[in-house]
């Protein structure tokens, strides 16, 4: 009786343990990640749309050139609003609902954007119509933007987390150079309205495809219920328990602070950086400064998909370091241009802007990643991220446009105090990256849950093994 009694312990333990194990990621993960980054393109094209073909628009609508460069700016307002708030419903509601009713924002807007352009109406009504279709995009936007690292948490492993996040994440910027590419060359305003309406009712049936969580999580932290805003409020007001899962050190919480800072400056100065209203007064082409845009973000793309592996494989623990490398190099290239942009000068603006695109690019997954690292709370830091990205690129407009050069200067029109001020600003955000410690909290749990289980495995296989004998 003795021995059957150990027996059965001995089997009891080999079930517990040599049992498939308790995390693993699923191909499918793939499917909702390309979904994501399709329908991040869709909605972050009408955000750039109209800046192309402001003259057009204007002269076909009866719109001012003011109100035509509102349409864009609307969008931003809206994304800082909400933005902040949508954790909430994330954490009530899950990924996939969240993203249906995103989704369906994107179909409404454009094609009320599109009623907006029938002839019959009168300015007024038509740039209501339009001006509420960019808002409601606006909504849709930081959906798929705040979820991304959340979606990276959730569905892929520590090998994988950085890169899937730098694919989301860029797409939105992908999406906002494409509709300032697109928009010029799809016919008139109205038509080109109508093309970005089709494009946006055949891409919608594609979030079906994403899914809020796997049946089995890919890691630790991806097991994890998501945390509440109010639990970051806590833990950044210091309130949080010292054994909860989002408690932060004040060290963590000042670390957070530099990013939303930062993040917020060279995000708002990237997006709103104008290379043609830069560029136009000192004799180049549109066309040049298109392929100089062009260049930013081409290069940029390549230097992301080259760096996140090395994040997730080799330089795990450098991602604080990173940021305080690259933030510097920002900062002296922003600050550069203020004396590269004149006439004659292709090559320095060319080599600028692709130092500009890698720096920028690279630093995108990584701060997102970092924040959520410090905060153990992706959806909470991804949407104070982008708010605080947003709010700084409204600002960066609004102050551009006051400080642009009137006709009567030489040249006319020229943004050089705009050039100033970013360049100073961006200066000035980066002496906080070097107060950075960035200890990455989340990671350090994932594998020491990820070794607690292979030894609980291990010693699971040689209890088996010794049963045998």
């Amino acid at each position: 009786m003795i021995h059957d009694k150990e027996d059965s312990v001995d089997k009891n333990f080999i079930e517990t343990y040599v049992a498939p194990q308790p995390y693993r990621m699923y191909k499918k993960r793939w499917v909702g990640l390309i979904a994501i980054v399709i329908l991040n393109l869709v909605v972050g094209m009408p955000l750039s749309w109209f800046g192309p073909i402001a003259n057009g628009a204007a002269d076909q609508f009866g719109y001012t050139l003011n109100e035509v460069n509102w349409l864009g700016n609307s969008c931003g307002v809206v994304y800082i609003a909400v933005s902040f708030p949508l954790p909430f419903l994330f954490t009530k509601f899950g990924i996939r609902k969240v993203g249906l009713v995103g989704v369906a924002l994107m179909l409404i807007s454009a094609w009320i954007r599109y009623a907006g352009t029938i002839s019959s109406l009168g300015p007024k009504s038509s740039y209501a119509l339009i001006l509420i279709g960019q808002m409601l995009v606006g909504i849709a936007a930081p959906i798929y933007q705040v979820l991304v690292p959340s979606y990276s948490e959730k569905w892929f492993n520590l090998k994988g987390r950085t890169t899937a996040t730098m694919i989301m994440a860029l797409s939105n910027p992908v999406g906002n150079a494409v509709g300032q590419l697109a928009s010029p060359f799809l016919g008139t305003p109205r038509h080109s309205i109508l093309v970005l309406a089709i494009i946006s009712t055949a891409v919608a049936p594609i979030a079906l495809l994403i899914q809020s969580a796997p049946p089995t999580p890919p890691t630790f932290t991806g097991a994890q219920e998501n945390p509440t805003y109010m639990s970051l409020g806590r833990a950044m007001l210091g309130k949080e328990k010292p054994d909860a899962p989002t408690y932060m050190t004040f060290r963590q919480r000042i670390d957070f602070l530099i990013m939303i800072l930062d993040f917020g400056i060279l995000v708002g100065t990237s997006v709103t950086f104008l290379t043609a209203s830069s560029a136009a007064p000192y004799g180049y082409s549109p066309v040049t400064a298109g392929l100089m845009g062009s260049t930013l973000l081409l290069v940029g793309l390549a230097a992301a998909a080259v760096t996140a592996p090395l994040f997730d494989r080799v330089l795990t623990y450098y991602l604080a370091r990173t940021c305080k490398v690259f933030t510097p190099i920002l900062a002296g290239a922003w600050l550069s241009l203020i004396w590269a942009v004149r006439p004659n000068n292709t090559a320095a603006l060319y080599t600028i802007l692709s130092v500009i695109g890698a720096s920028s690019l690279t630093l995108l997954p990584v701060a997102i990643e970092l924040a959520c690292e410090l905060t153990r709370n992706a959806m909470a830091s991804s949407a104070i991220m982008w708010c605080s990205g947003n709010a700084f690129g409204v600002m960066m407009v609004l102050v551009q446009g006051a400080l642009r050069a009137g006709p009567d200067a030489s040249p006319p029109l020229n943004m050089r105090r705009a050039l100033i001020f970013q360049g100073t600003v961006v200066c000035v955000g980066s002496v906080f990256a070097f107060l950075l410690q960035g200890k990455q909290t989340r990671r350090e749990n994932d594998e020491r849950e990820m070794a607690a289980v292979g030894d609980m495995v291990t010693t699971g296989e040689s209890t088996a093994g010794k049963s045998e004998v």
